[in-house]
């Protein structure tokens, strides 16, 4: 049978992972943040690692070309978990998605007079929902960097994004001023791999239950 391999991307995700995976048995031979291959073989011969960018882990599962990966929520409510099992929430990666506007921006009584607000994201899925639902007329503005700069050149009105500490809105001058969802890492599986590898892929998903359990 053909290797197992379970999607990764670097940073918080990978380190907070690595627990769950020691806890499965698996110990990966090389660290991705210093090593430049992007397929790493782990103390397991039947269980290898894939490094892919945050965002295209749902697609490298989705489509079989790795048959588990993790995660971020915030990601899947982009991709739209389509194709994929979703069994465990690991509770690893922990923050929330936020609204935040300028310290002066007066959020609720624009959202009240029925403003149109121009928000910056990247989760532009997660926001049109979010503003649909509560009835805000929003111009969306995709961005891929820093967020928190919209606002403070005038090119957004409000910004859509993850929250953790908070410490780099306080940096520049901005607030929270609505929480849309928490946010948090998921196993995710590929719906084929599960059902021709169940006696592989099975241990491996009570490994993490067990591991997040205690």
């Amino acid at each position: 049978m053909s290797p197992i391999t379970i999607a990764l991307s670097k940073g918080r995700i990978f380190e907070e992972t690595l627990p769950l995976l020691k806890a499965a048995g698996v110990v990966p031979r090389d660290d991705p943040e210093t090593s430049r291959k992007l397929i790493i073989a782990t103390s397991r011969p039947e269980v290898r690692l894939i490094i892919v960018r945050a965002s295209d882990t749902p697609t490298y599962v989705q489509y079989g070309a790795a048959d588990m990966g993790i995660a971020g929520k915030d990601v899947l409510l982009e991709h739209g978990g389509d194709g994929l099992y979703q069994p465990l929430d690991l509770a690893i990666a922990a923050c929330r998605m936020m609204v935040a506007v300028p310290q002066g921006f007066d959020y609720a009584q624009a959202v009240k007079q029925g403003a149109r607000l121009r928000v910056a994201t990247k989760y532009l899925q997660t926001a049109r929902e979010h503003f649909a639902a509560k009835g805000v007329h929003v111009d969306l503005i995709k961005l891929y960097g820093s967020m928190e700069l919209a606002p403070l050149v005038g090119l957004a009105d409000a910004i859509v994004d993850l929250v953790s500490s908070g410490n780099t809105l306080k940096a520049n001058n901005l607030r929270a001023v609505e929480e849309i969802v928490p946010i948090s890492a998921r196993l995710i599986i590929n719906v084929a791999a599960l059902k021709l590898k169940r006696a592989a892929i099975q241990p491996l998903i009570d490994a993490f239950a067990k591991a997040v359990a205690r």
